[in-house]
């Protein structure tokens, strides 16, 4: 065994060099799993930025009810003669704007001025025979009390003069026909209204009964407006609603609500005439959807633009504030001047 030798200098091992200190690596979380947490996040608020207005729409749906369901409706009266003819004068123009007792058409009257002058003739026989009849009755009732005649005689003068009565009667109920028939020559306005759909000419013979053209009634406006059964119990009579028509969205009218309605005709175990109660149609046949019924709107005085039957109005409820007085159902509404003119028309 070597024994080390003094003084010689011990090996020392050599050192290694001194490496960096290194930190391992941090993991990050992969792109796309980043990517699917701000899809989620973004979607939820998305969903939530549109569920707010959603419930808000909702909620004052519920509050105040509107439909584009509507239209515009009123009173169409029937023109018909009363008596056959020939017209010999039309006095009125399809579209025209007439008054009640304004001439429409006349038919002929010669006819009927002479069974005035049958019946005036008819009246003043039947009377001077009456007036024989009082005298012949006179003379049997002053023999009959002096006991010359027999009762059958004074009987008899009686029965006649009381059958010349009654033929004066039966005269004068002809004369006052022919001349109501005369009357009927002149075919009159019954209402306010507008001259609709008029097919008549001179020289048209026309019948009792045929109708010549259609008169709508300035006065009876209304809008018909189908809501939601389940809309029903926010609307009341007498509620007020905010009304726009189709073409005039820059012009609302103010309605109040007259009447909501009882029924609807069904196509399913329904008996009768359908005509007695409003036939809704629903729009969608593969969805059970709520029925419709129809609330009866009137328009609020002189509307600033022209109304017309069948015209495609929306409705807004206006909901009532607490406190506030609402008209009864049984109020009449103001009469309203005819909305056929529009603002400023004369």
């Amino acid at each position: 065994m070597k024994q080390p030798v003094a003084n010689q200098p011990v090996e020392h091992a050599p050192e290694r060099a001194k490496q960096p200190v290194v930190s391992p690596p941090v993991k990050h979380a992969p792109s796309h799993v980043l990517r699917r947490i701000f899809n989620i996040t973004l979607t939820l608020v998305i969903v939530a930025l549109a569920a707010i207005p959603a419930w808000a729409l909702y909620q004052r749906n519920i509050a105040a009810p509107w439909t584009r369901d509507c239209q515009v409706r009123a009173n169409v009266i029937g023109i018909a003669p009363r008596i056959s003819g020939p017209v010999i004068q039309v006095a009125i123009k399809d579209n025209q704007e007439v008054k009640k007792d304004d001439l429409l058409f006349v038919i002929d009257p010669t006819d009927y001025k002479a069974r005035v002058d049958v019946a005036h003739a008819e009246l003043q026989n039947s009377q001077a025979n009456l007036k024989q009849k009082e005298q012949d009755f006179g003379r049997q009732k002053e023999l009959y009390e002096r006991k010359v005649n027999t009762t059958a005689d004074f009987q008899n003068a009686e029965d006649a003069m009381a059958a010349a009565q009654a033929q004066v009667a039966s005269a004068k109920s002809n004369l006052n026909l022919a001349e109501l028939n005369l009357s009927y020559t002149r075919i009159t306005a019954p209402v306010d209204g507008l001259v609709t759909n008029m097919n008549i000419s001179p020289g048209a013979y026309v019948s009792v009964g045929e109708r010549l053209t259609a008169l709508v009634d300035s006065h009876s406006y209304w809008i018909a407006a189908y809501f939601k059964e389940t809309q029903l119990p926010a609307i009341k009579a007498g509620q007020k609603a905010k009304v726009s028509i189709l073409g005039h969205e820059q012009t609302p009218l103010t309605g109040v609500v007259d009447s909501v309605g009882w029924g609807i005709y069904l196509d399913d175990g329904s008996v009768g005439p359908s005509n007695l109660l409003p036939t809704v149609s629903q729009t969608v046949d593969w969805v059970r959807l709520p029925q419709r019924f129809p609330v009866r709107i009137h328009v609020a005085a002189n509307p600033d633009v022209p109304l017309r039957i069948g015209q495609t109005v929306s409705v807004t409820m206006i909901p009532e504030t607490a406190g506030e007085n609402r008209p009864s159902a049984d109020t009449p509404l103001p009469r309203r001047q005819s909305p056929f003119h529009e603002s400023g028309a004369h």
